[in-house]
């Protein structure tokens, strides 16, 4: 069983062209992701799923760098081409991921999995970002490749919705068992943004990773660690909490889910 997670990241984004290559304390975002999903211990592979565009070209360079394997699709068709990259890698269990959340939790990540290995019987799709409860940002989706490619035969070529990956499961959700991860009470901080779409998000996950790099000497750092950091400095959480989040307006198209 190949247990695979799959970012997607490209550098054409509309508000921070280029942010998945940011510098943050001397590497590239992308690279501190990916080395936080490598902690996992259920994770087998990592993948990353770019574009075509030559803009991508970087992306690419890098990650073959990292021994990272990639698949280059549609810009605009995401679920196409992250289906394509599960194909063409054999992924049985997919972990999706995005190329903003450079925070991403591998401690968490296997819970989840741990979970949905237990339970992939009765669901089909367990993540943590149907609702809101956990710092945003370190949103998890996890579910059967073969699910996907279902959600991608059944999705008109031309349904605007084609441009997001496990959201088509879920708006289905009278098709799929969904299972909603909520944050225990001492992460459950959805008022703070881990993730990065505008300079403001950025300058805050660079203080984030500055902190951490000088304490712990590059070490690996949790959840909980980066919400006590961030509680003992307010003025730090409150620098991008009122920037613009387009998927809580997606989120809207979900209001009436079905959890189990």
């Amino acid at each position: 069983m190949n247990i695979g997670a799959c970012i997607q990241a490209r550098m054409n984004s509309e508000r921070l062209p280029g942010k998945v290559l940011a510098d943050i304390e001397g590497k590239p975002m992308l690279q501190w992701q990916i080395e936080r999903l490598q902690k996992s211990k259920l994770i087998n592979n990592i993948y990353v799923a770019t574009t075509t565009s030559r803009k991508d070209d970087p992306i690419e360079i890098l990650c073959k760098k990292l021994g990272i394997k990639v698949y280059r699709g549609s810009e605009k068709n995401v679920l196409k081409r992250v289906c394509e990259l599960l194909r063409k890698f054999k992924v049985d269990i997919h972990v999706e991921c995005f190329g903003d959340s450079p925070l991403v939790d591998p401690e968490l990540i296997d819970k989840f999995l741990e979970y949905f290995l237990k339970n992939n019987k009765d669901i089909d799709f367990v993540s943590s970002a149907l609702e809101s409860s956990y710092p945003a940002g370190l949103e998890v989706s996890i579910y059967k490749s073969k699910i996907l490619f279902e959600v991608d035969k059944s999705t008109k070529e031309n349904d605007r919705f084609r441009e997001h990956v496990g959201f088509n499961i879920t708006r289905k959700s009278n098709i799929y068992k969904l299972f909603s991860f909520n944050a225990p009470n001492d992460l459950r901080r959805p008022d703070i943004y881990l993730e990065v779409d505008t300079e403001k998000d950025l300058y805050f996950i660079k203080e984030i990773f500055q902190h951490f790099s000088k304490k712990k000497n590059n070490k690996f750092f949790g959840t909980k660690e980066i919400i006590d950091f961030l509680d003992k400095n307010p003025n730090l959480i409150r620098i991008n909490q009122q920037e613009e989040r387009r998927w809580k307006k997606l989120r809207e198209n979900n209001i009436n889910l079905n959890f189990k």
